[in-house]
């Protein structure tokens, strides 16, 4: 057996562990309530091109443009503490829900775990997330994901390395990763979130058609999902300028970051997800999820010539 094989298996069968670990954590709860008001979207056309290099680093409001990448506003880039999109290594957050493949809806569940890693991205230290991500208790997809919060408070994306899986064999892995062939970060996540901001880039790397926006739709709204209700949650509409009218929204709850999912328009996906359960993983667990993060990123220097161009990732 060829090590790729084993390091596939390998995490086929570290995400069915993952996977009793979901069957545990869900338990009887209140039913999901929406939000008490819903999100008005702006759907105006926007051009599918990365902000001007001469533009502010400051988020504009809305007489002005989205952000801009500003490589000398990152002091500390791998303390993540916006109250939105917090990332303490060792969070491990469960959601679960359906997804529609082919008009027929599938039972989905996404894991995604902050590592104790980071991984320096366009001359940036980044926090690394290994997310998994299951459809009808198949790992169709594994990541690595690449985090930075600049002194503004925005978090901005700095690429990632997904890997694509049919019937337990690798068939794609549109891997981007800021500064490598075009590619630009990307804002998840406002260090100031207000309605009225334009939309913001999430991400420019048009060779693997990631040219994803996101626009703040409503603020100091209220959900209940099956780990707990939350109030003052902020929804965010993204989209992909390639795909109109089909927009994923999110819900953010502060001190927590994404607890819920919904769509709207034409997205064909129609993905629905909850936040199921959000833990602190023992010393031992977190030995696990790292091992496993490295094995994928061993991985992804043998496929990906855009992976091969960065420095390794290295524990804190």
């Amino acid at each position: 057996m060829e090590m790729s094989e084993m390091r596939r298996l390998g995490l086929a069968a570290i995400a069915g562990l993952l996977l009793l670990v979901l069957s545990a954590c869900a338990g009887e709860s209140a039913e999901p309530e929406t939000p008490t008001t819903l999100p008005t979207l702006v759907t105006t056309s926007v051009a599918p091109a990365p902000p001007p290099a001469a533009e502010s680093s400051r988020c504009a409001r809305v007489e002005g443009s989205s952000c801009v990448f500003d490589y000398d506003n990152f002091d500390n880039p791998t303390v993540i503490d916006n109250p939105y999109l917090p990332m303490t290594p060792g969070t491990q957050l469960i959601y679960g829900g359906t997804t529609n493949e082919d008009n027929e809806l599938l039972e989905h569940q996404v894991i995604i775990t902050v590592t104790d890693l980071t991984k320096v991205i366009d001359g940036i230290n980044t926090v690394v997330s290994w997310d998994l991500d299951f459809s009808d208790g198949e790992l169709v997809e594994a990541e690595l994901a690449f985090f930075a919060q600049d002194n503004d408070g925005n978090v901005w994306r700095m690429g990632e390395h997904p890997e694509e899986y049919e019937d337990g064999q690798l068939v794609e892995a549109p891997t981007w990763l800021a500064g490598i062939n075009g590619a630009k970060a990307g804002i998840s996540m406002l260090g100031n979130p207000e309605v009225g901001i334009l939309s913001y880039s999430q991400g420019w790397a048009p060779d693997v058609d990631f040219i994803d926006r996101g626009q703040v739709q409503q603020v100091s709204q209220a959900t209940c999902v099956e780990a707990d209700c939350y109030q003052d949650v902020l929804v965010i509409a993204e989209f992909n300028v390639l795909e109109a009218g089909a927009f994923q929204l999110k819900y953010f709850a502060p001190g927590v970051g994404n607890v819920q999912v919904g769509w709207t328009g034409t997205d064909e996906t129609q993905e629905e997800l909850e936040l199921v359960s959000v833990a602190s993983l023992t010393f031992a667990e977190m030995a696990d999820a790292r091992e496993s993060a490295l094995a994928l990123e061993e991985h992804a220097y043998e496929i990906s010539d855009v992976y091969a161009a960065t420095p390794a990732a290295v524990r804190r």
